[in-house]
């Protein structure tokens, strides 16, 4: 698999052993952190000095940066002041940001075929070897004799990146592939994203002065820039992880695919990213029930699509075999958010259905409502089995839609059914098994990320491979 040993006290690594982790609005896996590499040692003498330079710069600043939020996000106490630590989760997205295209130079699919055609006869570089930089490749160029010749290596699995995981049972893993780093990057990137989403729907202290309550709550003139904020942000989260799914992980050779640790493997990404939409509908949910304009039409298809983004979620993730820790916690907080999703869903079917006067209506009506909150209770003892599993964590004061179903499924479902049952149905059997929820396409689509062009100084070293052109 590649792994390599790791020693206790290397930086990042309490986050793996964090016990608590306090509040949480959005589940944010443990951080990924990323290990010091060596590029000097396999690519000296292949790449100039100053890309190498560039390349341990920038990995270097990522390393020390990406150990310190996860530091902070470690002790539950210091989640809400981040921004006033030294490093803020927006300074590490843009040391990400900066890396990758360097970075994407290792791995730049061009071809290298045509690229020395013509006579060479005429260089002028008397050379004994010269590098020279496309795509995947290095070509060297040798001279002697008064003949040219040319040696391609390629830079792809010339580096060692090294990884620190939290849900695989190996602490690190180490893998000499460049397209795992990239995977690990992004990946990273939208461990940022959620990290940012959970900080914007925790407590806030207003700056008129008020008490610190939750987001919804607090000052009316930030609430909604913060929950819209927080949509933007997971759908910034699930644009990473569908590029690092669709674009990144088929450029991963299979035999090394098989091996990824689980924190990065197809079905978590995959997992994370329709937990990352899941959350954003949640949100607009909750903006829609905030608002005396959004019907029962809208509230029950945001719900339904918000159900089938947790399902999704859940049938990934039930076929990783996490054992324990953050894994089998991501686990319980998608069981926790499907039947939460499905309370919803079921509630706004059944109300709509009560206003129906076509056959059958209010039976399914009824069926719907007691469905509603038979999983509005296991969603209560998922949400308890997610707390109490380590590294232990606590919920938020109410807020969001389930603020508001919390005491509306049980209170409408009681009424409800009485009434229905006394004015229809006296005396006859009714249907228990809750209706088919109405099918609706998710709305809410990731962000259109795509891998960033390579850095300028790539390109100045690639038109040296012009100049022997002729």
């Amino acid at each position: 698999m590649g792994c390599v040993a790791s020693t206790p006290n290397d930086v990042g690594g309490n986050w793996r052993k964090t016990k608590s982790v306090g509040e949480l609005a959005v589940f944010v896996p443990g951080f990924r952190i990323p290990r010091e590499v060596d590029f000097a040692q396999p690519l000296v003498g292949s790449l100039p000095k100053s890309l190498i330079d560039r390349l341990t710069a920038l990995r270097a600043r990522i390393v020390v940066m990406a150990a310190q939020v996860a530091e902070i996000l470690s002790k539950p106490k210091q989640k809400i002041t981040i921004r006033h630590g030294s490093s803020t989760l927006a300074d590490v997205l843009l040391a990400l940001e900066d890396y990758l295209p360097v970075l994407l130079g290792l791995v730049k699919d061009d071809s290298i075929n045509g690229l020395f055609t013509g006579s060479l006869f005429s260089c002028a570089y008397h050379l004994r070897r010269y590098p020279i930089f496309q795509g995947d490749y290095i070509i060297i160029v040798y001279y002697q004799n008064g003949d040219l010749t040319f040696a391609g290596i390629q830079l792809n699995d010339r580096v060692q990146f090294v990884w620190v995981n939290q849900e695989d049972d190996d602490e690190q893993t180490a893998l000499a592939n460049v397209w795992y780093e990239v995977l690990s990057v992004l990946h990273l990137m939208a461990e940022v994203c959620l990290a940012e989403a959970n900080i914007l729907l925790l407590r806030r202290t207003c700056s008129d002065g008020h008490q610190p309550r939750i987001s919804e709550g607090f000052c009316d003139k930030h609430a909604a820039e913060s929950r819209q904020r927080s949509i933007d942000v997971l759908v910034k989260a699930a644009g990473y992880l569908d590029c690092a799914i669709h674009h990144v992980l088929p450029q991963i050779p299979l035999d090394l695919r098989r091996n990824l640790p689980v924190d990065i493997s197809e079905g978590e990404l995959f997992a994370l990213c329709m937990q990352a939409l899941g959350q954003g509908i949640d949100v607009q949910l909750g903006i829609a029930i905030d608002s005396p304009k959004a019907t029962l039409a809208v509230k029950r298809r945001l719900a339904c699509e918000m159900v089938k983004c947790w399902h999704q979620a859940q049938d990934s993730i039930t076929k990783i075999p996490f054992i324990s820790g953050w894994g089998e916690k991501h686990r319980l907080f998608v069981k926790w958010k499907y039947a939460e999703a499905n309370a919803a869903a079921y509630y706004y079917h059944g109300l709509i259905l009560d206003e129906s006067y076509a056959e059958k209506s209010h039976e399914m009506a009824i069926a719907a409502l007691q469905g509603a909150e038979e999983f509005l209770k296991e969603s209560k003892r998922a949400c308890e089995a997610f707390n109490a599993a380590l590294p232990t964590s606590r919920n938020p004061p109410p807020w969001g839609s389930m603020k508001y179903l919390a005491e509306k499924i049980p209170k409408d479902a009681s009424g409800k059914v009485r009434t229905n049952r006394d004015l229809y149905f006296q005396g006859r059997t009714l249907q228990s098994a809750a209706p088919a929820l109405p099918d609706f396409a998710v709305s809410l689509k990731p962000d259109d990320y795509q891998l960033p062009p390579l850095d300028p100084s790539w390109n100045a070293a690639r038109s040296t491979a012009e100049t022997l052109k002729l």
